[in-house]
């Protein structure tokens, strides 16, 4: 905390465990910056890394940091089911260009429980055939969950590709009632 009581300086993290495995949770005083799946130690320190690489500042584990309170928060009330939209600060420096275009489209424009193309999508930010650099930017999304890259799907019908992995797509896409329940 600096001499006016702000955490703008300071990256902050923490592990939540999920119903997809354990998310960690990364935030500044900007708001959430990174969300990480199968956050297991090697991901983890990887992850760790990369932020400490890209924003300049060592993470510090704080669990209990209010800058990550109103996320852990929201986080766990999505997979009970009880929350339908994140209402968060977020924090895109870690993403710019095309790629936090289309990503602050998909937040705003692709609500619960619904899906859509990488080509409709595209079209959106003004970009018709540009599906395949939205899939770059669904895959370099630093916000999974959160931004919900897991509702663009392909217009064949297909799931299309994830970051988190195919399964834990499919498991989003069912807790958002948009695929059935996996039977096993």
């Amino acid at each position: 905390m600096n001499s006016d009581g702000q955490y703008e300086q300071q990256v902050v993290w923490t592990v939540v465990a999920t119903d997809i495995g354990p998310l960690l949770l990364a935030a500044t005083g900007d708001g959430l910056v990174n969300v990480v799946f199968h956050a297991t130690d090697a991901v983890r320190d990887t992850a760790l890394g990369r932020l400490r690489s890209r924003l300049g500042r060592e993470p510090v584990e704080a669990p209990d940091s209010p800058l990550l309170a109103e996320a852990i928060r929201q986080v766990k009330a999505y997979f009970a089911g009880e929350r339908h939209a994140f209402e968060l600060p977020l924090d895109w420096s870690l993403i710019s260009g095309f790629n936090r275009q289309v990503l602050r489209e998909l937040a705003a424009g692709v609500p619960y429980g619904s899906v859509v193309g990488y080509g409709d999508l595209a079209g959106r930010v003004g970009q018709p055939g540009a599906a395949q650099a939205v899939g770059v930017a669904m895959g370099s999304n630093p916000l999974p969950v959160v931004v919900p890259c897991h509702r663009v799907v392909e217009s064949d019908g297909g799931i299309g590709g994830f970051g988190g992995g195919l399964e834990t797509k499919r498991r989003l896409l069912a807790l958002e009632g948009v695929l059935p329940e996996p039977l096993f």
